[in-house]
């Protein structure tokens, strides 16, 4: 598999369950957006948009192709084009890279983000569960 992303094979329902999980942390996103005061750290609502957008990613890939990232987070937009190809936007692919770079900082980083930093990537996931959820 040289020249790809790293993969694992995974069963031809496996998208199913991803795609719940997508929903859930899109929706615990929202409403942690919804409740965050102005000048409180953000990061666990941009952790949320993290994983809803990986998990997003997974059910595309498994649906189409029985397979989901393996490693590295940062590798799971190359997956998602070498499983859709031409089927994935490049504005959806600028969307996801985007959001997946949060990853680190807000996880494992002592940055704060704040709401407004929140409110861009979450409408940058709404878009992207929007087109991912129409092509499932």
């Amino acid at each position: 598999m040289t020249g790809k992303s790293a993969r694992k094979k995974v069963d031809a329902l496996y998208w199913q369950g991803r795609l719940r999980v997508a929903q859930a942390y899109l929706e615990a996103a929202q409403q942690a957006h919804l409740l965050a005061e102005v000048g409180r750290d953000c990061n666990p609502v941009i952790s949320q948009i993290v994983l809803s957008a990986i998990a997003f990613g997974d059910s595309l890939t498994a649906k189409r192709a029985q397979v989901v990232n393996q490693q590295d987070h940062a590798q799971a937009p190359r997956l998602l084009r070498d499983v859709l190809g031409n089927l994935l936007p490049d504005g959806h692919d600028r969307r996801y890279r985007r959001i997946l770079s949060f990853k680190d900082e807000v996880q494992y980083g002592t940055r704060q983000a704040t709401r407004d930093e929140a409110g861009r990537l979450l409408a940058d996931l709404e878009e992207f569960a929007r087109w991912a959820q129409e092509l499932l």
